[in-house]
């Protein structure tokens, strides 16, 4: 067993796909089935159930995936030691990142962390260093499990909650504020209650994102059975939504503040979202992935 097949093997598995697999690795799609089908032989079971519309992975493939990781991270570490006897920090980084990534400074209130300039003055000072970035459809959710699976190093999170072998460097909290149409029956309310907002219709992030968590459980604890028929994961689309009388959300006052929308607080309900930059709290970091940590903790100006 090769390391470039376990490569090939997670690079598949984690895309979903054998184009996207092949893409990833820059590799010709042809090369990475003939070398996963090698492997396939090699084991003496199939690891992917090769149906048109999906590649999913068989139970030999689920039950090898967690191993082939802790390989290739374990391979990846060997190669960074000895790299960096050769000087400089060098090696690649998977990166969790939330849709919005950036913050402006101005913000009162937000959490300030830019993490693209944060990585473009990485890459000045450490250029041998390279990033991988991933959002995730299960939100802060998917970024925590992929850390727990040793599939990222790290990863922008807004989380209520603190999972088993994560530790969460806590790096601000977003104030979520209640926002509806101008045409709605509470648009020129100068602040609510949840129980005010008890039969509405909601608009809210998928389940897995902090923010969902967060105003559901804030609806659990005062009793209140929600509608929400409708999803949107970004700001945009669910002003959008809101604008056009559909229903209504929770977002961030900073963003929200546009013609067509009124903001209002709620009071009486923790609606702050506490972001984080997760690591696993099980495994020792590359020291590359340590030294952007220590990055990212002194530009949101918090001790490392």
């Amino acid at each position: 067993m090769e390391l470039r097949q376990l490569e090939y093997f997670v690079a598949v598995a984690e895309e979903g796909s054998f184009t996207k697999g092949a893409r990833r690795v820059h590799v010709a799609q042809s090369a990475v089935s003939a070398t996963i089908q090698k492997l396939e032989r090699q084991l003496g079971m199939p690891l992917f159930s090769r149906d048109p519309s999906a590649t999913a992975l068989t139970e030999a493939g689920l039950a090898l995936l967690p191993e082939a990781r802790a390989l290739l991270s374990a391979a990846r570490r060997a190669r960074e030691t000895v790299d960096q006897v050769r000087g400089g920090l060098r090696g690649t980084i998977r990166i969790g990142t939330m849709v919005a990534i950036g913050a402006r400074s101005e913000s009162a209130g937000r959490l300030v962390i830019d993490l693209p300039r944060v990585l473009g003055l990485f890459h000045v000072t450490h250029p041998l260093v390279t990033f991988r970035l991933r959002t995730s459809p299960q939100g802060s959710a998917g970024h925590l499990a992929a850390i727990a699976a040793d599939a990222l190093d790290l990863a922008l999170v807004g989380s209520i909650d603190q999972p088993d072998g994560i530790r969460l460097h806590r790096l601000g909290s977003v104030r979520f504020s209640f926002v509806c149409s101008r045409s709605h029956r509470l648009a020129d309310a100068t602040s609510l209650t949840l129980e005010d907002l008890a039969e509405e219709t909601f608009i809210e992030c998928p389940r897995g994102w902090g923010n969902r968590a967060l105003t559901d459980r804030a609806f659990a604890g005062a009793g209140i059975v929600r509608n929400i028929p409708f999803e949107a994961a970004d700001q945009t689309t669910a002003l959008g939504l809101v604008r056009n009388g559909l229903g209504v959300t929770f977002l961030p006052r900073t963003g929200s503040e546009e013609d067509g929308v009124s903001v209002i607080d709620v009071d009486g309900a923790d609606l702050d979202l506490p972001v984080a930059l997760a690591t696993s709290s099980e495994r020792r970091p590359s020291a590359a992935t340590s030294a952007l940590v220590a990055g990212i903790l002194r530009a949101a100006g918090r001790p490392g």
